[in-house]
């Protein structure tokens, strides 16, 4: 049986995140690295962010707003930045968390000590966000026209219920489902997956949200 997400952030340094088999386990990611782990969490928490755990990772929240949330992986460790069109990245340690994302917004760490020894960056990037986060900033809207396939258009006029719903969803949802629905070769593929989407589209959620 699968684990459940970890709610409390302690569990993240001391058990893992709760998202696969490996949970509690000496194979956890989170052992190879809990040295840079801990590292980033005290540079956090040093710079008067507030703890929680959201997706099942610990996430550090400033003014009301999610500033950097900490992942472990097989091959790495990362500290994601939440709004991170508005980092600038003078450090130049940012990329992309996939190959989807629009700015460049992790640091990824593929050595224990690299956390302690780009500290001075980490902080200034951090402290960036919550200023950004005190002051109500944005990042600027940025008007993509998106590509849906032609089976969800066709869905979507054949539904106006379905209509409504996705375009009430924000950008970055509408555009999971394109996404999504891209990755699949076959038009069946992709008709049976928007009607798998449709609950989902309804909830005002996007394609990989819970």
């Amino acid at each position: 049986m699968k684990p459940a997400m970890i709610t409390n952030p302690d569990d993240f340094f001391s058990l893992g995140c709760g998202r696969c088999e490996r949970f509690a386990t000496a194979d956890c990611s989170t052992r190879r690295w809990i040295e840079g782990l801990t590292a980033l969490r005290r540079i956090c928490l040093d710079e008067g962010l507030a703890e929680t755990a959201k997706w099942g990772h610990p996430c550090y929240v400033h003014a009301g707003r999610n500033i950097a949330i900490i992942g472990a992986y097989r091959e790495s460790f990362r500290l994601g930045f939440m709004n991170a069109a508005l980092l600038k990245d003078d450090g130049g340690v940012l990329t992309p968390s996939g190959p989807n994302t629009r700015h460049p917004d992790i640091i990824r760490f593929t050595e224990n000590g690299d956390a302690v020894r780009l500290q001075p960056v980490i902080a200034a990037y951090l402290k960036q966000l919550m200023l950004h986060a005190e002051a109500g900033t944005k990042p600027p809207r940025e008007d993509h026209a998106l590509q849906l396939p032609a089976e969800l258009t066709d869905a979507l006029d054949d539904d106006p219920e379905l209509a409504e719903a996705f375009q009430g969803l924000t950008p970055g949802r509408q555009r999971s489902y394109v996404i999504a629905l891209s990755s699949a070769k076959a038009s069946v593929t992709r008709i049976a997956r928007i009607a798998k989407f449709r609950n989902r589209i309804m909830a005002g959620k996007g394609a990989t949200e819970l």
